[in-house]
């Protein structure tokens, strides 16, 4: 009796081991941080859904992802430190919060560089857009898996149409923290201040500025359009949103786990791509129609913008923030120009 009580013991004890194993195993959480709101009409959120049923599925559940949309886990600048240290394992961050931790990022606000949204993922989806993630991960611990829109960026304000560089002067326009865009609005002849996406809607509410500038998806995402009359589609700076994961959470997966979180990201890229797409190229009827007053340009007009801005612009970043990788970009925007 003591001989078959000690087999069944030693049977059970086996078991809870490797249930324990498979529970630890199962445990293995991803959290996902985006910026957008959980609705189904926003590029960020469609994507991250697409990507949880992805993982968890190729991983028969050994990958939890949870989402957390809104910036529930916090600023951008809190992101890219918990995306450093590992607290946070995947975040979708816009080109303005990435500078504060890689600060070569700050190279993308180089105005009027793109033609459209093919030519932006040619260097992008290329050798150079490679090769800058790869110089991210080394130097911050946080790898770069892909680049998506975060929209074509174009002028608002509650106060008369911009046509012109001059149309600028005396206004407050609201840029993201970052100094490449305050010497954007500086050259054209505004006056910039940096406000966190957080506080901008109440900003533009209480007249604390007069514009911003933004892509399609983040003005119907914060319905900016309440409180800003005009738009003008000068299409300045394609900017961009990056899926960035801790190196440290990568590098503790599984072979099979990589792969499904690989193939997890392009599945989400695709969709953020092609929605934030869809509106930028809708913008005139969606803003119209949102009751914003639509000033499109001409090339000669948008030239006007270019000249007024690049220069300086480039000037700053090739001073202040890299002249190896500014000129990197010019080159690989010029190679692929069509």
């Amino acid at each position: 009796m003591n001989r078959r009580r000690l087999s069944l013991l030693s049977m059970a004890a086996a078991m809870l081991v490797a249930f324990g194993a498979s529970q630890a195993h199962a445990e293995k959480v991803l959290k996902y941080a985006h910026f957008q709101p959980a609705k189904n009409d926003q590029p960020k959120h469609v994507a991250a859904l697409a990507f949880k049923e992805h993982v968890e599925k190729a991983t028969n559940g050994s990958i939890k992802v949870e989402i957390y949309p809104a910036g529930q886990l916090g600023t951008a600048q809190q992101m890219m430190e918990g995306l450093r240290l590992g607290s946070v394992e995947l975040a979708v961050v816009h080109d303005g919060g990435i500078p504060g931790v890689y600060k070569t990022f700050n190279i993308f606000g180089l105005p009027y560089l793109f033609n459209d949204h093919a030519h932006a993922y040619a260097v992008l989806d290329g050798p150079f857009g490679k090769e800058l993630a790869e110089d991210m991960r080394k130097k911050t611990g946080i790898r770069l898996m892909a680049y998506a829109d975060n929209g074509i960026r174009h002028f608002t304000n509650s106060k008369h149409p911009i046509k012109a560089p001059d149309d600028m002067k005396g206004l407050k326009m609201r840029v993201q923290p970052s100094p490449v865009f305050v010497k954007l609005v500086e050259a054209l002849g505004g006056s910039p201040t940096a406000i966190d996406w957080g506080e901008l809607p109440a900003a533009l509410a209480q007249g604390t500025a007069d514009g911003q500038e933004n892509g399609v998806t983040n003005i119907l995402a914060a319905s900016l359009y309440q409180h800003q009359k005009y738009v003008t589609l000068d299409g300045h700076v394609y900017s961009l949103h990056a899926y960035l994961v801790s190196d440290r959470f990568y590098n503790s997966l599984t072979p099979t786990e990589k792969k499904a979180v690989d193939e997890g990201v392009e599945k989400a890229k695709k969709i953020h791509r092609d929605m934030t797409r869809e509106q930028d190229l809708s913008a005139k009827k969606v803003l119209g129609e949102k009751g914003m007053t639509v000033t499109e340009l001409s090339a000669a007009e948008v030239d006007r913008f270019r000249k007024a801005s690049q220069p300086a612009v480039r000037k700053y970043l090739e001073a202040d923030v890299s002249k190896e990788w500014t000129e990197k970009l010019v080159k690989a925007a010029d190679s692929s120009r069509q």
